[in-house]
């Protein structure tokens, strides 16, 4: 076969050796692989009747482009938030655009374009490594009639039908660094110490971070807190402390009670604006009511900087050998996943079946803004 490779949306530590572990395994069965840059962006903006296009657009696969790029984190083949499905005039390629076009109106569907590319290209099947919104389109492939096999990643571990995504470990593992390492400046200066992590609609990073970091409280995506008991909370926390400081999570996507999500920026192709600051706003509001300094941190893209730890390393490299199995069998519109701690697989649709959040009854305490992890018997381990 022919097989097709891309990464969409926000890069995470494992996406490279996933690659390197399918084009090893594809060519050992057999296979040749393409490497399809720039995600979904790809093969929209590929115009097959030019050859600088294919160049810019498309990459071979062999096992020794891929020999060492395990070693590092991110996706060397590149990424981006396309879909498709859903381009704006403006986004529309120049080659696409008709003679009507205009910079102004409603977002149009490029499946077709996309299909025709994947036809010309001869691939057989097409491995998707992505969160929710890059693997929701290659469902919307598979429900076209064109192969798919779908890998999850993404560090908020979010993706529903799965227990782990490639890059959650890392993040934690980052994170879990970060915040001890601040330790030593909020201790220094004796303040309350704001630490915000990703997360958009899950908290888990914000959860997992703080129960391993021991940090005093953790505010999530899921429960909208209140600042004043934050305030009061904290500034027992920092009293109780020989050290005199108190440090705290907050995920990017939290709010506060009758308040919103802090969003900015232009809308992408999946709905998303940027999330970002809650943390800074929070710091603000404590500040106000305590009357003690605070120091704020946002760790952002450090959280999935860098190469991957070794549970990345391995799921990367397992994930692709299960793929490499689906398509070996001709069992295509699924995705790979791990579930109650073991490795398996699930239909692609399952993405659209529910969401994936923190368990708040079991893992949070809502009244301390802190986790709450008693009973793991039976629980996947990353709690989840």
């Amino acid at each position: 076969m022919h097989i097709g490779i891309l990464t969409g949306g926000g890069d995470v530590p494992g996406l490279n050796p996933c690659i390197k572990a399918v084009v090893n395994r594809a060519v050992e069965d057999g296979h040749t692989v393409l490497g399809i840059r720039r995600g979904w962006r790809g093969l929209l903006n590929l115009n097959t009747d030019d050859e600088a296009s294919i160049e810019k657009w498309l990459l071979p696969l062999d096992p020794q482009v891929v020999r060492t790029v395990d070693r590092t984190g991110g996706t060397f083949l590149h990424t981006s938030r396309t879909n498709p499905s859903r381009v704006r005039p403006k986004e529309i390629p120049e080659f696409l655009r008709g003679p009507d076009w205009s910079p102004e109106g409603e977002p149009k569907d490029f499946t077709p374009h996309v299909l025709k590319n994947l036809d010309f290209l001869k691939i057989d099947v097409l491995i998707a490594i992505g969160g929710d919104d890059t693997l929701s389109y290659a469902h919307r492939l598979h429900t076209e009639g064109f192969p798919i096999v779908a890998i999850p990643k993404t560090m908020d571990n979010d993706v529903y039908g799965t227990d782990y995504c490639i890059g959650f470990s890392t993040a934690v593992t980052r994170s879990v660094n970060f915040i001890h390492n601040l330790r030593t400046n909020v201790g220094s200066h004796e303040r309350i110490g704001i630490i915000e992590l990703f997360g958009r609609n899950s908290g888990e990073t914000s959860l997992i971070s703080a129960y391993l970091a021991g940090v005093d409280r953790a505010i999530i995506s899921e429960v909208p807190f209140d600042p004043e008991k934050l305030a009061r909370l904290l500034m027992e926390d920092k009293r109780n402390n020989p050290s005199n400081y108190a440090i705290m999570t907050i995920s990017e996507g939290a709010s506060m009670i009758g308040g919103t999500i802090v969003e900015y920026g232009e809308e992408d192709a999946y709905g998303h604006k940027k999330l970002g600051g809650i943390g800074a706003i929070t710091g603000d509001i404590l500040r106000q009511i305590t009357g003690e300094r605070t120091m704020y941190q946002q760790v952002a893209y450090l959280m999935r900087s860098g190469a991957p730890d070794s549970v990345d390393l391995m799921v990367g490299f397992n994930f692709a050998n299960m793929a490499m199995d689906l398509i070996q069998q001709n069992k295509f519109g699924r995705m790979v996943a791990l579930r109650e701690g073991k490795y398996t697989d699930v239909p692609a649709n399952i993405l659209s079946e529910g969401v994936k959040r923190v368990d708040v009854d079991e893992l949070y305490d809502v009244d301390a803004y802190k986790p709450k992890v008693r009973h793991v018997h039976g629980k996947p381990m990353f709690l989840y």
